[in-house]
Formats: structure tokens, C-alpha cells, sequence
């Protein structure tokens, strides 16, 4: 049973006029009663109050304690650290994004068949921003009209209750290491999008997280990526326009499409290369690329999939994701500025330069119906940039969710203290020095900072949680090693700045996820950063800027950027409402980036 309700929250915080919200089914939230908890419970436990009706409550909370009429938000619980249960654990509705497809996209007149097939997909098999792109781009392109599959190992740890209309199709048979190993298809629509999912009968793909099983990954995605093009000849005798491949996981793709199903039966397809990171090549030998049914020494060479670095070594080694973009009629990386650095650094960029006609930046876009601060189901009070002052309330709520404002504080005095939030995967490319040096800095320059993320390397996680013990009991900062989806989602909507201090960054999320909460991002000149933050003292180009922004690596350089922020939110109140305003404003949807993709679709197709 499904029950239709909608979240009362402070009309106060909605402008009226906003006409994102004047569509009662853009409001509604789906409850699904099948998690074990009533639709009641659900709620109650968010300190929602329940209404089911089609217009929005005044009301927001179900019991008086630690009421705030300074918000006029009578009967308000706000959250507290003492809390059994953490506020960003609490059970929060849940929406169906696929209602959030904006209806007044003009479809295209030339409309095309395009399948991705990927190692991740947001929510259900989300590690990192790859996840995220695979599904705004495949949402952003049904919505022009495009038949849209996305192929998706069937991991062990994803969680069938997030998958509508799971169906199994049928059970086939894929080659692997001198077998045909049988191969369950399934069916079903995540966010909207149709999706194959791809489940060997054998231990690839077992495990409690996307990655890091005890399988062999590379054999288990050279094993996905044959099974992909088989079960598009075998099975449905698919012929798409486009299939999209990303990273190096899907690598091996293209290697097999031209060199063994082109020669079948699969003639029309176009084979798309997406490198969203560098930093990963696909390292393979030959007998593991035997494995898939091709025979690896023939891709031993300069102009096809050997790993420079490993000439003349015992033995020379390969690269899928080199072999990629050699066998790929495009290739595409998340940003313009990425891409010549791509063309200059890395060892890589000689097989880049050979390819450079066939090789594109487009900077990424950001799902602006899972990210939308105006319907965002985890937050206490929605806004927009016609009205903001919700944001003051989230801002608040998780200042006291955190223990960074007690009951004795004056809201206004909390709300004064400039909030800094990073939420990133700590590794050497985000710049960890420059986040473990912001704790210090922000903390003198009189700010809070919070850091959410978690680190894959024991040794980044030792030291910070020697920054944790240090540091969480105090008034100013709070690092939680973790991640969490609601918790990303309250950090946004709660932050003054956000910070991305990376080293490199191809083209990031972060800054852009920001802006459309209101937090203005403070970042490094790098990659995607260069392309989508432009710093605030830039006067030959006042209308483009929206943040702050910094050249160097060292602690100075980051210093000086982040006392121009701190002086703007404190001096300049005006300019900074101005800043705020814009960044929420800026236009990062999908259906942008969409377009680009589509153009190199139609460039390439048979």
C-alpha cells in the first residue's frame, strides 16, 4: 500500500509566488509503508507534521519543547547531539525524482537509441560523482525523448527495494576464461530510467559494497562488458544508436564491439567514451584480457592499448581505459579546462594528442530534481532563490543538530558565525592538507567548519580520526568520517561556504551542488573548478562571478581566499545577500550538458 501524504513545513519560508511550487504534484512526497514503519512513524520521527492535503501547512513540529518564535516557527523540536537517534537518521519521506522531470523541455527531432553501461548509477550503486553523472545525464536525455537503457551489475549490496518493477528477464549464457557462464538479466526503473541489470551466476559482483569485493574487479568487468554487447546480440538483438561506456571499468567495450560483435551482428551501434577521473587506467595483462575472448597480445602495441609506462618492462602490461579512447568514436572528458590538462600532463596525453580531434570537454551537470532546495524532502524548511530564508532555519537546525548552538544561544548570534562545510572523499586529490589546515584557519578566523567524508586509505583515516578527538567536543568544528545522503543534503542546505581545495579535480559536484543551496564555494583553480567558479575580485568580469578562489597548493594561498569570503559575509552584507542570490540562480542542470552530449551522439552515429 502506498500512501500519498505531504510534509507540512514553515509557510513562513515558502515565497508564494514561487512557481515551483505551485503544482500540488511537485509537492507531494511517496511513502512506501513496506520499510516496517507506518506512514506515521516515518514522519514523526523526522518531527514533520503529517497533513494529508494538497496545500502547504503553516505548521511545522508536533511538540513544544525548544520552541523558537524568533524563526516564527511555534512548536519546533530541533535536534540535539544527545539525541538516541541522530537527526540525519531520523525516517525522512521519500519522493519519486522521476515526477521532477522538467515538462517543458522541447524534446529533439532527431531522436536516438542510447544504452550506458557503467560500473555505478545514483542511488542504488553510487560511490562517487560517476554515479551521479550516469543518472542525470540518462534523466536530462529521456526528457528531450531519447529511449534511454542504462547496464548495471547486479551487485550484491544493492538494495532491491530501491528498484521499481524489478522483473527477470531471462538467464543467458556469456563467455568467460574458456566458459559460458550463465547470466541472469533483469529489469527495472530507478529514478525513471529503465535499467538492465547484469548478474553472473558465479562470484563476480558478491560482496557488501560496489567495490572491493574478494573477486578480481578487472576480470569481473571484463566479464560485464562482454556480457553487455551479448545480451544486446543474443538476447534482444538490441541495435542502439549510441552505446556509452565510462571509465575504465567499461573500457574493454569498445575493444570487443569493433574487433568481435561489429563482425557478428551488431552493425549499427556507436561506441561514446566518458573519462570522468584520470587517475585510474585499467591496468591489465594480457592473459586477463584472454579472459573476455580476445587475444591480448594483439593489443601489445603503442597505437592500441599498451600501457606506455610499462615498455620494455617484464612483463608490458596494458591499459583498458587507453584502449578506450583508441577504439572509441568520441571521447569525452567532464571539463574543458580538464582537458588540456589532460592534453599536457599524464602519461596518457601523447595517446590523447593522437586522438585530439575525436576527444571533447563538457563540464558535467547536477541532477536539479535530486538536488533542489525548494522540494528537498530532507530538510527542515525549503527555499529558492526568490526566497532564501529557509536556509537560515537549516542552517540553525543543523548548528544544533551538531552542537554547534545550544538552547541558550540567541538564533541571530549562531547565524552570524560563517559556516564552512566540505563534504569529499579524503584522498590525496582533494587537497587534504589544505582541508586538515582550514579546520585551524576557520577556527581563528572565528567560523565553524564541518567535513563529511570518508577515507579509503587507513592511514588518511588514522590522522583524522585523531582530528575528530581533538576536535568534536569543541564549539567550532565537527569532521564526520562517513557518508551520508540525507546528512549531504542538510550540510548543503545549512552551509555559508563550501570548500574544494582539490589538487585536481576533473570537474566536481561539490560546487555546483553548493551554489544551488546557497553556499558559495571557496575553491581551488583546477579542472571543472576553473570552469564553473569564478572569483568575486574578478571586475573585467563582475556578472560571471560567484565565489572565491585560489592558484597555489601552499596554506597562504587558501588563508587569503578564505579572509576575502569571511570579510565579504561579515562586511558586505548587501553584496553578500547579492552573491547568494546568484549562486542560487545559476543555471548547472543537466538538460545544459545534455545538449553537448547529444551533439557528439549525433556526430558519431551510423
Amino acid at each position: 500500500m502506498r500512501v500519498k501524504m505531504e510534509c507540512a513545513t514553515a509557510g513562513r519560508f515558502f515565497g508564494p509566488s514561487s512557481s515551483r511550487l505551485s503544482n500540488p504534484r511537485r509537492r507531494r512526497i511517496v511513502l512506501n509503508r513496506n520499510n516496517g514503519l507506518s506512514a506515521h512513524n516515518l514522519c514523526s520521527s523526522s518531527k514533520f507534521k503529517i497533513q494529508a492535503q494538497t496545500h502547504l501547512s503553516s505548521e511545522v513540529g508536533i511538540a513544544k519543547q525548544g520552541s523558537l518564535t524568533d524563526f516564527g516557527v511555534p512548536e519546533f523540536v530541533w535536534p540535539s547531539p544527545t539525541d538516541e537517534i541522530p537527526f540525519w537518521k531520523k525516517g525522512f519521506p521519500s519522493w519519486d525524482a522521476n515526477l521532477e522531470v522538467p515538462s517543458e523541455v522541447k524534446k529533439d527531432s532527431k531522436l536516438m537509441h542510447i544504452i550506458h553501461v557503467t560500473a555505478e548509477m545514483a542511488p542504488i550503486a553510487k560511490v562517487g560523482g560517476l554515479g551521479d553523472v550516469v543518472t542525470g545525464l540518462a534523466r536530462a536525455c529521456l526528457s528531450r525523448g531519447h529511449r534511454v537503457d542504462i547496464m548495471l551489475p547486479f551487485y550484491e549490496c544493492i538494495q532491491r527495494e530501491q528498484i521499481d518493477d524489478l522483473t527477470l528477464i531471462t538467464t543467458y549464457n556469456s563467455y568467460h576464461d574458456g566458459k559460458w557462464i550463465p547470466t541472469h538479466a533483469y529489469s527495472g526503473t530507478v529514478s525513471g530510467i529503465p535499467v538492465i541489470f547484469i548478474e553472473p551466476s558465479h562470484q563476480f559482483f558478491k560482496g557488501q559494497h560496489v567495490y572491493g569485493g574478494s573477486y578480481n574487479e578487472l576480470e569481473a568487468y571484463l566479464f560485464f562488458s562482454r556480457a553487455c554487447l551479448e545480451w544486446m546480440q543474443q538476447v534482444t538483438r538490441t541495435q542502439p544508436d549510441i552505446i556509452h561506456v565510462h571509465e575504465w571499468q567499461t573500457g574493454a567495450l569498445p575493444l570487443l564491439y569493433w574487433d568481435m560483435y561489429h563482425y557478428l551482428s551488431l552493425q549499427k551501434p556507436r561506441i561514446v567514451l566518458t573519462i570522468h577521473n584520470m587517475e585510474h587506467y585499467g591496468e591489465c595483462r594480457q592473459e586477463q584480457l584472454n579472459m573476455c575472448g580476445l587475444d591480448g597480445s594483439l593489443y601489445a602495441t603503442f597505437d592500441k592499448a599498451v600501457d606506455d609506462r610499462t615498455v620494455g618492462h617484464n612483463p608490458e602490461r596494458l591499459s583498458l581505459l587507453k584502449g578506450g579512447i583508441v577504439y572509441s568514436n568520441a571521447v569525452v572528458t567532464v571539463s574543458p579546462t580538464y582537458l588540456k590538462e589532460t592534453l599536457c600532463s599524464g602519461w596518457l596525453s601523447n595517446t590523447l594528442i593522437r586522438h585530439r580531434d575525436k576527444y571533447v570537454g563538457i563540464v558535467n551537470g547536477i541532477d536539479t530534481a535530486m538536488w533542489n532546495p525548494s522540494i528537498d524532502v530532507f530538510l527542515p524548511s525549503k527555499f529558492h532563490a526568490q526566497n532564501s530564508e529557509g536556509k537560515k532555519l537549516c542552517k540553525y537546525y543543523v548548528q544544533r543538530g551538531l552542537g554547534l548552538a545550544s538552547g541558550n544561544h540567541v538564533p541571530d548570534t549562531a547565524l552570524k558565525v560563517p559556516l564552512v562545510v566540505c563534504i569529499t572523499r579524503l584522498v590525496a586529490q582533494k587537497g587534504l592538507h589544505l582541508i586538515i589546515h582550514a579546520i585551524k584557519q576557520v577556527e581563528e578566523l572565528g567560523g565553524q567548519m564541518v567535513i563529511l567524508g570518508k577515507a579509503p586509505d587507513s592511514r588518511v583515516g588514522s590522522e583524522f580520526e585523531g582530528l575528530v578527538n581533538l576536535h568534536n567536543q569543541g564549539p567550532s568544528i565537527r569532521i564526520l568520517l562517513m557518508y551520508s545522503e540525507e546528512l549531504s543534503h542538510l550540510l548543503y542546505a545549512a552551509a555559508d561556504f563550501i570548500l574544494v581545495p582539490s589538487m585536481y579535480e576533473p570537474c566536481g559536484l561539490a560546487q555546483m551542488i553548493g551554489m544551488r543551496y546557497g553556499a558559495v564555494p571557496v575553491v581551488r583553480k583546477t579542472g571543472g573548478l576553473a570552469d564553473t567558479v569564478f572569483d568575486m575580485d574578478d571586475e573585467p568580469n563582475h556578472e560571471m562571478t560567484n565565489g572565491f578562489v585560489f592558484e597555489g597548493i601552499d596554506e597562504g594561498s587558501l588563508n587569503r581566499a578564505l579572509g576575502r569570503a569571511f570579510a565579504c559575509y561579515r562586511n558586505k552584507p548587501d553584496e553578500w545577500n547579492g552573491v547568494v542570490k546568484k549562486v542560487m540562480a545559476v543555471d548547472n542542470s543537466w538538460n545544459n550538458t545534455a545538449g553537448k552530449y547529444i551533439e557528439i551522439y549525433e556526430s558519431v552515429r551510423a
